[in-house]
């Protein structure tokens, strides 16, 4: 095993006691799994190049390196599935089916449930929303959320019956402030996010399932935060319904996956009208499929399904033990750093939220005076280093935190180390102290450095401006 020191960043220092955590922080040196791309230089304004720190885990997570030797492998298999009699058809189409299995096999899925293959987490929530039970054309219940779900739970929920609950201050609080909600009847189906992707901090998910199925509801939960980071057994936890991604979980191809209970899927209205979906069609009627059929009308996106679920299989494979212990090595390194640089502020949503054991590879914090954008155009280019900033398509949570036009997150994962939170720490030190080291001028809605003359790459179009840009930035919203 390589070891590594405590990374020295100017004007920090471990607090007392760190040297217990040696073993942890040497684990945290290095990644824990190989990533494609984790070598990349990226050009800094100044001039000269720097390795790239991805600290942007938490949108998009780099492939792992044996998920791309693996789609080199049947990328020249690839071919239509299921209606093909011909040898790669018959291969990409057993590769296709066996990835439900290996998937249901990850989340702990029962021998019935359905594995359906979908664009994304937002996608399968609209699938789900549109397989509540209904009766004489009209739902029979409505489904209940929090306030702090990214839009992908909670903007689906809002064509149907709805309502919501504002988290309480604490984890207890929610959990009874749901109780109090659930109590009052009507509720077919309790929609939680795993682990916020605004703060890394994990709900209660084993509790908030029997809670809901206490008072005749089902239960969704939103694991795409959660499922790169912890192990999920929903058979276990009673959980009826689970959606994460692939670009999350190490996989590239943008494919996600809903999991769960068959009956409301079998009956619910199908996703994709297409090809594949139905039993027999007629010119004015039409005989629909059963099973994942149903839903994924079209030519399914197979290398993407394939790439999830060979992912699921690095995961599941890791030590539990030193997985946390990397993840969890690295977070509290940065968290204690930040909360030692003046003017640099932590946020979560609970105040007993567990350090560790509580919380995932996701720190959210904002430095005073400087807006967010300006934080993250300015440690990109100066320092190389790649964070998010907004309000991460969680707008009502980012409101409530008093940060409605947005902050910053910094999100690791399994190709992280040490260093990478060492460099935010010393960029942002350095902010504080020298300030801003180039001028930057807000275009297309976005912070950039002025007169940039840095280029991408040959094959990829360098158009000013467009870089990072994006839709939701009025903080007025």
């Amino acid at each position: 095993m390589t070891t590594a020191t405590f990374p020295a960043t100017p004007g920090f220092q471990p607090a007392d006691g760190a040297s217990d955590l040696a073993g942890s922080f040497a684990l945290a040196g290095r990644p824990l799994s190989a990533v494609t791309g984790a070598e990349i230089q990226a050009p800094l304004i100044q001039g000269g190049h720097v390795r790239y720190a991805n600290l942007d885990y938490g949108a998009s997570a780099p492939a792992l390196t044996v998920v791309s030797a693996y789609l080199n492998e049947i990328l020249p298999f690839y071919a239509s599935v299921h209606r093909g009699a011909g040898y790669a058809s018959q291969i990409s189409t057993s590769v296709y089916e066996n990835a439900r299995s290996i998937v249901r096999d990850f989340v702990g899925g029962r021998a019935d449930d359905s594995v359906i293959f979908t664009r994304n987490t937002t996608d399968s929530l609209n699938l789900l929303a549109g397989c509540l039970p209904v009766s004489d054309g009209r739902h029979t219940g409505e489904v209940l959320y929090l306030d702090i779900e990214h839009h992908a739970n909670l903007l689906p929920w809002q064509t149907v019956p709805h309502r919501s609950v504002v988290a309480a201050p604490t984890l207890a609080g929610t959990v009874e402030r749901l109780r109090e909600e659930l109590a009052h009847g009507g509720v077919s189906l309790l929609a939680v996010t795993g682990a916020s992707n605004v703060t890394g901090e994990i709900l209660p998910i084993r509790a908030l399932a029997a809670l809901a199925h206490e008072y005749g509801a089902r239960i969704v939960v939103d694991a795409a935060q959660l499922a790169p980071h912890r192990r999920i057994d929903i058979a276990a936890d009673d959980v009826d319904y689970l959606a994460f991604s692939g670009h999350k979980l190490y996989a590239p191809f943008g494919a996600g996956v809903l999991v769960g209970r068959p009956d409301w899927l079998d009956a619910g209205t199908p996703h994709l009208a297409g090809g594949g979906a139905v039993r027999d069609a007629r010119l004015d009627n039409v005989s629909w499929a059963t099973g994942p059929a149903r839903h994924e009308g079209g030519s399914p996106n197979v290398l993407g399904a394939a790439a999830l679920a060979r992912a699921t299989q690095v995961i599941a494979a890791l030590d539990e033990e030193q997985w946390h212990a990397h993840e969890n090595a690295i977070r509290s390194f940065l968290v204690e750093g930040l909360a030692r640089i003046e003017g640099v502020a932590v946020h979560q949503i609970f105040t007993d939220t567990e350090p560790g054991a509580g919380t995932i590879g996701v720190v959210n914090f904002s430095v005073e005076g400087y807006d967010a954008g300006l934080v993250a155009a300015y440690l990109s280019a100066e320092h190389g280093i790649g964070l998010r900033d907004g309000r991460f398509c969680a707008h009502p949570l980012l409101r409530r935190l008093g940060l409605p036009a947005g902050s910053l997150r910094a999100s690791f994962g399994l190709g992280s180390r040490l260093e990478d939170a060492q460099r935010l720490l010393a960029g942002l030190q350095e902010l504080r102290q020298n300030g801003l080291g180039w001028d930057y001028v807000v275009d297309a809605g976005r912070w950039v450095p002025a007169n940039d003359a840095r280029k991408y790459p040959h094959w990829a179009p360098n158009t000013p401006g467009t870089a990072g840009a994006a839709p939701c930035t009025d903080g007025t919203a």
